[in-house]
């Protein structure tokens, strides 16, 4: 494991590089993290994942995009496209490191920022999403509710929510649950969409759930669909496990880890 940081067009970025064990490079693999505190909660598993890539001949990129973990500037000085460029520049350091199969392993909204980042490189790459956000709007209304909530008491949520999205669509940042959410960031958020780049690959879909007998949320048949009509090799599954982004306590999905390693060492569909 080495960690360094990747010179940006607009400061530095915080990497931590698991280098591919064994004789032969299986694929290249660049994790993009969630969002906001999601990202926090999360670092276990993205660690203990990278770890198992790399035993088992993955070379693996982890990456704190703009503002977020030890990356230089603040969180409110990012904007979503600050963070798609990182992606793929990210993705460009990687593909010099050896020659082999380019994954982008996307947890919630960092699956948005891999599609959309996908569509800057050249060529053909893979991807494997965690739980992924279809678009970003509910996303962005559900991290405004945690500002809203704090009004509840008073009966102002309705009135709170309106006034942050005024602040927002003026250009101005808004502070929520410790952040300082940019009006650019939070535009960018807003109109991301889970769509396929324009040169298609493999795509493996993991979400999770605690139930034995859980299927893929409803929200999900949409994109499925689309990339698969945009030629993409789509499998998709769920795994036993607590959706840990979201927990009060740092938890791990064992059953995830398992599926992740079966799934990208598993002939394409």
């Amino acid at each position: 494991m080495n960690a360094f940081f990747l010179p940006g067009t607009s400061g530095r970025r915080y990497c931590i590089f698991h280098p591919a064990q064994g004789d032969i490079t299986r694929g290249l693999v660049a994790y993009v993290h969630p969002f906001a505190e999601e990202m926090n909660k999360s670092r276990r598993m993205a660690a203990l994942q990278a770890q198992a890539l790399a035993a088992e001949g993955y070379a693996v990129l982890q990456l704190d995009l703009r503002g977020c973990g030890d990356s230089s500037d603040d969180f409110g000085d990012a904007s979503w496209q600050d963070w798609v460029d990182d992606v793929a520049q990210a993705c460009q350091w990687l593909r010099r490191q050896a020659d082999a199969p380019l994954w982008l392993w996307g947890l919630r909204a960092g699956c948005l920022l891999a599609a959309q980042a996908a569509q800057q490189l050249d060529g053909p790459c893979n991807f494997l999403f965690w739980a992924p956000t279809p678009a970003g709007k509910p996303l962005l209304q559900q991290f405004m509710r945690l500002k809203a909530a704090g009004d509840m008491a008073d009966g102002n949520a309705k009135a709170a929510m309106e006034a942050l999205r005024q602040q927002l669509a003026a250009g101005s940042a808004v502070e929520i649950a410790g952040y300082t959410l940019s009006a650019a960031l939070a535009s960018g958020l807003e109109q991301a969409s889970l769509a396929p780049p324009h040169h298609p690959g493999r795509l493996e879909w993991l979400d999770l759930s605690t139930k034995p007998d859980a299927t893929l949320p409803p929200a999900a048949a949409k994109p499925l669909q689309a990339w698969q009509a945009a030629g993409f090799a789509v499998r998709s599954q769920v795994a036993m496990g607590p959706a840990f982004w979201q927990t009060s306590e740092i938890e791990e999905a064992p059953a995830l880890l398992s599926a992740t390693l079966a799934a990208l060492s598993a002939p394409a569909p």
